[in-house]
């Protein structure tokens, strides 16, 4: 290929890309640094579906076992590509940073539709906030649980203090590295393509390496077909088709995220094409990788009781630790970790878009001082350290409550999971004529509503049941905290609203300025420039 059509063929695509953002009201701040391959990666990270399920083993061990885990992720896959192929549509015709949020006011432009637009912008921003929060703790608690690994009584573990201590450390480090990342605007591509390319090969590592352990060891064994494919277990003390749903959070939570893509969207070329293709290929890669690992850990296990009932407080840990031994056990986990703290800087990237992306609309306090992109980093550090101290605050939960990475976990998936049901409702309420034209990826007349349908009901019905608690009538501290930190975020939500929001969301002269700048740059006139 010719490079100079080659470079002309990129400038035609920047500015065809340019244009496009200033259609929507914003100009072209951030570079287009990712290609379709590192933003694939980066998707496939956040979602980190097959370490995800190994995160979160206890849920789908204690409420309905193999069952629940494998054909609860087949349905929650299927459900979920409907979910990301109609993001996808949405996306390719509105390929904007603040996503969900920005469909709605477009789709709905009324009073009450900018209001939803802002809860949307308000739940989808607190979802992510709460994701990276959430692989935050479970990174802290692996950390701690390789000290148990080593010796059982050791009680640090569990001291609200010293979770919380590492849990601010990480959350620094995770904003650090998000900053000094972005210096250099191939940094963070390559960053998320080798986190990506190690994610892939750990999952082939711990794959065969349990297998062969199990395998040439005499004193393990695998378990039956009969087990991995048809065991039901109910340990929760909720009725069977309660604790069904409720173990369908692990699969949720494992294949949450996907809209990652969109909230970088204004990062990579050729957005109305790219971006679904990254949206449902993450999607499909990561449930196919996720059932893939969990028949190998159902196969591997050995005494099912004491995996549940594990010191560490994590089963995948005394799953590799009985099947592969101490030694090599911990040593597998900390590669484990160490992939874990990768996935969670690039959830941290996603979430730092969003949280720029809301401010730049004027739906945060102080926007316009958050929505400033450093010059020098190249990066909206404002953004960054804001996000970073909310996600601080969170850790004090650990002060308070036993089950704090259950609330974090089950507030996560709940957020993103009304974010993404929400325009796909307003899109058939509206009716999919009102689908803005220039999207390149379509779902047609007939397979469209059905596909809407699905995921619409689909998120309905998670999002009630994310919200029970682990088991009948608890104690305070084994409570679901989720409702209440969701109740609290709506609740600071439509204060904003009142005071603030409802004046300049998305009707700020910042942004009136903003658009009459891009409009000069991509060279339209205010005479022939649409009234957007």
């Amino acid at each position: 290929m010719d490079p100079e059509k080659n470079v002309a063929s990129k400038d035609d695509q920047a500015v065809i890309d340019a244009r496009d953002l200033a259609s929507m009201g914003h100009e072209q701040v951030l570079s287009r640094q990712f290609d379709i391959w590192s933003m694939l990666a980066l998707a496939f990270c956040v979602l980190g579906t097959w370490s995800t399920f190994a995160q979160d083993l206890d849920s789908g061990l204690t409420n309905g076992g193999p069952i629940t885990i494998l054909w609860g992720l087949c349905l929650v896959a299927v459900c979920n590509i409907c979910v990301a192929v109609s993001m996808g549509e949405l996306c390719s015709s509105m390929p904007t940073a603040l996503g969900q949020a920005y469909w709605i006011h477009r789709l709905w432009n009324t009073q009450t539709g900018r209001f939803v637009s802002y809860l949307c912008a308000w739940i989808n921003t607190f979802g992510w906030w709460t994701l990276t929060a959430s692989q935050i703790a479970f990174m802290t608690n692996f950390l701690l649980g390789v000290k148990v690994m080593f010796d059982n009584d050791w009680s640090g573990a569990s001291k609200g203090w010293v979770q919380f201590l590492l849990y601010v450390g990480i959350t620094a480090v995770f904003t650090i590295i998000n900053i000094i990342a972005c210096r250099k605007r191939k940094i963070l591509p390559y960053f998320n393509n080798f986190v990506g390319v190690w994610f892939a090969g750990l999952f082939v590592v711990f794959s065969l390496a349990l297998l062969i352990a199990v395998g040439a060891k005499s004193n393990l064994h695998f378990q039956p077909a009969s087990f991995v494919f048809g065991t039901w277990l109910n340990q929760s003390g909720w009725t069977d088709g309660v604790t069904w749903f409720l173990g369908l959070v692990q699969a949720a939570y494992g294949l949450t995220a996907f809209d990652s893509v969109i909230h970088m969207v204004e990062e990579i070329p050729a957005p109305r094409r790219n971006a679904p293709r990254a949206i449902y290929l993450a999607v499909a890669c990561g449930a196919i990788s996720g059932f893939i690992f969990m028949v190998v850990c159902l196969f591997c296990m050995q005494d099912i009781d004491l995996i549940i009932n594990t010191p560490t407080g994590f089963p995948f840990m005394e799953l590799v630790q009985d099947a592969i031994g101490l030694q090599g056990g911990a040593a597998l986990i900390v590669l484990f970790i160490f992939n874990g703290l990768g996935q969670g800087v690039s959830i941290m990237t996603t979430s730092s878009r969003l949280t720029w992306g809301f401010a730049r609309d004027s739906g945060l306090p102080f926007s316009r001082y958050f929505t400033y992109v450093d010059e020098t980093w190249n990066a909206p550090v404002r953004a960054l350290w804001l996000q970073g101290g909310l996600i601080a605050l969170v850790g004090v939960l650990y002060l308070f409550a036993n089950t704090v990475l259950d609330a974090i976990l089950s507030v996560s998936t709940i957020a993103l999971t009304i974010s993404y049901g929400a325009p796909i409702l307003a899109l058939l309420l509206v009716g999919r004529d009102k689908l803005p034209p220039g999207g390149e990826f379509r779902l047609g007349r007939r397979l469209g509503p059905v596909i809407n349908w699905i995921s619409v009901v689909y998120c309905a019905v998670t999002t009630v049941f994310f919200f029970f608690p682990g088991e009948p009538n608890p104690p305070p501290s084994d409570m679901n905290y989720a409702i209440a930190v969701f109740g609290i975020m709506l609740v600071v939500a439509v204060g904003f609203w009142i005071v603030k929001g409802r004046f300049e969301y998305l009707r700020s002269v910042d942004a009136i300025e903003r658009i009459a700048v891009a409009q000069r740059l991509e060279g339209v006139t205010p005479a022939n420039a649409k009234d957007y």
